[in-house]
C-alpha cells in the first residue's frame, strides 16, 4: 500500500487537472446518451476509484466514454426509456467482461480492422455533434421527436422546429464556450504556461457559470430556463444523498433486449477500452505494457459497481488519460484521487454544478465530437487507399443513415469484401525468365483458398503450349482441395499440350 504513494508529488497536481477534465466530460456524455447527469458523475467516481484500484494500467483514467453515448441513448430507448432496466444491462456488461478477462480475450481489438474502428469513432463523432445542437441553440425537439438521431440525421421538420425556438441566452453561452474552447487549444494553451495549467473545458464552465449569472441578475437582456441548466438534485443530509442513486431493477432479466444490450456495451466498451490501453502505453515515457486481461477485469468489476449505484457503462478513456500524461502522472493513485476529488464535489459543491448551463457542455461535446470526426481523418483514410478508405466511409454512412451497431456491421462487411477481393486478385504471381519466354514460374501464396479456383483456372489456361512451368507451393502454408485437384489435373493433362510441368512443395495425395 505504501508504494502507491511514492509518486504523491506528482500525482496529486495531476489528479486535480484529471478531475477538472474529468467533472464537465461526465456531465457532457451523460448528456448526450440521454441519462440523468448524476449518472454521470456517479460512473466518473466509480472509474477513477474502483477501476483505479483494480487496473493494472499506471496512466490509464476510466470514467464514462463519449464513445459509448450513442449506444447508451439508443439502448435506453430500446428499453422503452427504462434507466432502471438499462442499469442491469450495465451489470450484466460487467459480469460479461470479467469473464472476457479469465478466458483472454484482451486481444479482442485486434480483428477489427483499424479503417472500421475509425469509422466507427467518426460516426460516432458526427453524432454527438448533431446530438448537441438542440442544446447549443436552447431548444429541444418536438413530442414525438425526442432522439434526433436514433434514425441518423434530424429530419427536416425537426430541424425546423429546433430553429423555431432558440434561445439567444443559450446560443451565445455556447459560441463563447466553443470559441474559448477552440482558442485555448490552438492559442492560448500553446504560448502561455499559465493558460496550460488549467484545461479549457474548466475555463468553459467558468464562463458558462459567469454568463448565467449575468443572465439571473438581469445585466445582460437574455435569459435560460431551467431546462436548460444542469439539474443536480441537492442532498439536504448523507440518507437524500444516498436516496439519489438509481437501484437496477433486476425484474428485467426476463427481457431477451436487456441481454442484447449488455453484450453490445461489453464488446464496445471492451474495445474501446483496449485500443485506449494501446494508446495510453505509448504515451508513457517508462513504456510500461498494461495487462489487457486484468483490465478487462477491472473495467467489468467497474461497470457492475456502477451499474449497481446508478451510473453509466465505463471504459477507459484517452482525453483523460492522456492528461494525467500530460500533467505529470507517474501512478494510478492519480487516476484514484481523481475519483476521491468527483465523490467530494457531488457531495459538497452540487450548487455550483448546477450554475452550469446545458450549452457550455454541448460546446464542450462539439469539441470532443470534433477531435473524433476530423476532416483531416479523412483526407488520411483517403490517402490511405480505397481498401482503407471504403471500409471507413461505408462505417461512417451506415451509423449515420441506420444506427451504431448496423452502421459497424456494414462496415465490416466492406472489409471483408476487400479482403476477399485481394484473397481471390493474389493467389499467386507469375514470372517469365525471359519476354515471350516459354518459361514459366507460378509461386502460390501462403493460402490459396476454394475461393481461388477460377483465378488459377484462369492462369493455367492460359498457358500456351509447349511451355515449360514450374508451379511453387513451397511457401504455401494452406492449400485447399480443391486447388490440389486443380494443379493435378493441369499435370495429368499438360502432356497433351507438349507442357512439361513441375510442382514442388505440394504432396501428390
Amino acid at each position: 500500500m505504501a508504494s502507491l504513494f511514492t509518486e504523491l508529488r506528482q500525482d496529486f497536481p495531476a489528479s486535480v487537472v484529471v478531475f477538472f477534465v474529468a467533472v464537465p466530460l461526465c456531465l457532457g456524455i451523460a448528456l448526450a446518451s440521454g441519462a440523468p447527469l448524476f449518472a454521470g458523475l456517479i460512473a466518473g467516481v466509480v472509474g477513477g476509484i474502483v477501476v483505479g484500484a483494480a487496473s493494472g494500467s499506471p496512466l490509464g483514467v476510466s470514467g464514462p466514454a463519449a464513445g459509448l453515448a450513442v449506444i447508451v441513448l439508443n439502448a435506453i430507448a430500446t428499453l422503452g426509456g427504462s434507466f432502471e432496466a438499462f442499469l442491469v444491462a450495465v451489470v450484466l456488461a460487467g459480469i460479461l467482461q470479467i469473464a472476457m478477462g479469465y478466458i483472454g480475450l484482451g486481444s479482442i481489438a485486434y480483428y477489427f480492422p483499424s479503417s472500421v474502428i475509425k469509422g466507427m469513432l467518426t460516426g460516432i463523432g458526427l453524432l454527438i455533434i448533431i446530438k448537441q445542437i438542440p442544446h447549443a441553440l436552447g431548444s429541444f425537439p418536438p413530442p414525438g421527436d425526442a432522439d434526433i438521431v436514433s434514425g441518423g440525421v434530424p429530419s427536416t421538420g425537426t430541424i425546423d422546429a429546433l430553429l423555431q425556438s432558440i434561445n439567444m441566452g443559450a446560443v451565445l453561452v455556447a459560441a463563447v464556450s466553443l470559441v474559448l474552447l477552440v482558442a485555448w487549444d490552438s492559442m492560448l494553451a500553446p504560448r502561455f504556461k499559465l493558460f496550460r495549467m488549467v484545461p479549457g473545458p474548466l475555463a468553459a464552465v467558468a464562463t458558462g457559470i459567469l454568463l448565467s449569472t449575468l443572465y439571473a441578475s438581469g445585466a445582460l437582456p437574455w435569459s435560460l430556463e431551467a431546462h436548460q441548466m444542469v439539474a443536480i438534485p441537492i442532498a439536504g443530509s448523507f440518507s437524500d444523498f444516498i436516496g439519489q442513486i438509481s437501484a437496477p431493477d433486476f425484474s428485467a432479466l426476463g427481457r431477451q433486449d436487456v441481454y442484447v444490450v449488455a453484450v453490445v456495451l461489453a464488446l464496445v466498451a471492451s474495445i474501446e477500452t483496449l485500443l485506449c490501453v494501446e494508446a495510453t502505453d505509448r504515451l508513457d515515457l517508462q513504456k510500461r505494457i498494461t495487462p489487457t486481461n486484468r483490465e478487462l477485469k477491472a473495467q467489468g468489476l467497474g461497470n457492475i459497481v456502477s451499474g449497481m449505484i446508478g451510473g453509466l457503462p465505463i471504459t477507459q478513456v484517452i482525453v483523460r488519460s492522456s492528461a494525467n500524461i500530460t500533467f505529470g502522472g507517474r501512478s494510478k493513485l492519480s487516476a484514484i484521487l481523481h475519483g476521491v476529488w468527483i465523490l467530494v464535489s457531488i457531495a459538497t459543491i452540487p450548487w455550483l454544478l448546477n450554475m452550469i448551463p446545458l450549452a457550455t457542455l454541448a460546446a464542450v461535446l462539439f469539441v470532443v465530437g470534433y477531435k473524433l470526426a476530423k476532416p483531416a481523418l479523412f483526407q488520411q483514410m483517403y490517402r490511405h487507399g480505397w481498401e482503407q478508405f471504403l471500409p471507413f466511409i461505408a462505417t461512417v454512412i451506415g451509423i449515420l443513415a441506420t444506427d451504431l451497431l448496423r452502421g459497424i456491421a456494414i462496415g465490416m462487411g466492406v472489409a471483408v469484401v476487400v479482403v476477399l477481393h485481394h484473397n481471390l486478385r493474389n493467389p499467386f504471381t507469375v514470372q517469365q525468365h525471359q519476354p515471350d519466354s516459354e518459361e514459366y514460374r507460378i509461386q502460390l501464396a501462403e493460402e490459396v483458398s476454394f475461393l481461388n479456383k477460377g483465378r488459377v483456372l484462369e492462369q493455367l489456361a492460359a498457358i500456351p503450349e509447349r511451355a515449360r512451368v514450374v508451379i511453387d507451393a513451397s511457401r504455401s502454408k494452406v492449400i485447399d482441395f480443391d486447388v490440389r485437384e486443380i494443379l493435378r489435373d493441369f499435370k495429368t493433362n499438360a502432356v497433351a499440350r507438349n507442357i512439361t510441368v513441375e510442382i514442388h512443395g505440394l504432396s501428390p495425395s
